[in-house]
């Protein structure tokens, strides 16, 4: 347990802050689920809507530091991807 008054300020923002990062965490992965969700559907124009939301959001989470910025880069090419082939 923390002892000092700034050990104890400490946990409070790292409480505080994990609380936002692990919220931030939830709402991009809800973005991919609903991306996923319609490519199996096999509705490119949703799928095409979906990836547009969920892309702004997992570069503010690589902006934020809650993901790497490779691997927002990444999830949004291959999920890009994945939705450009589904009309073919």
């Amino acid at each position: 347990m923390a002892n000092t008054t700034s050990a104890k300020k400490a946990t409070r923002k790292i409480a505080r802050r994990t609380a936002v990062n692990k919220n931030r965490r939830s709402r991009v992965r809800t973005f991919i689920r609903k991306v996923e969700e319609a490519i199996a559907s096999g509705d490119k124009s949703a799928a095409e809507a979906a990836l547009k939301a969920a892309q702004p959001e997992l570069q503010r989470a690589a902006t934020k530091g809650v993901m790497h910025r490779n691997t927002a880069s990444r999830k949004v090419s291959r999920l890009a991807n994945r939705v450009k082939t589904l009309g073919a």
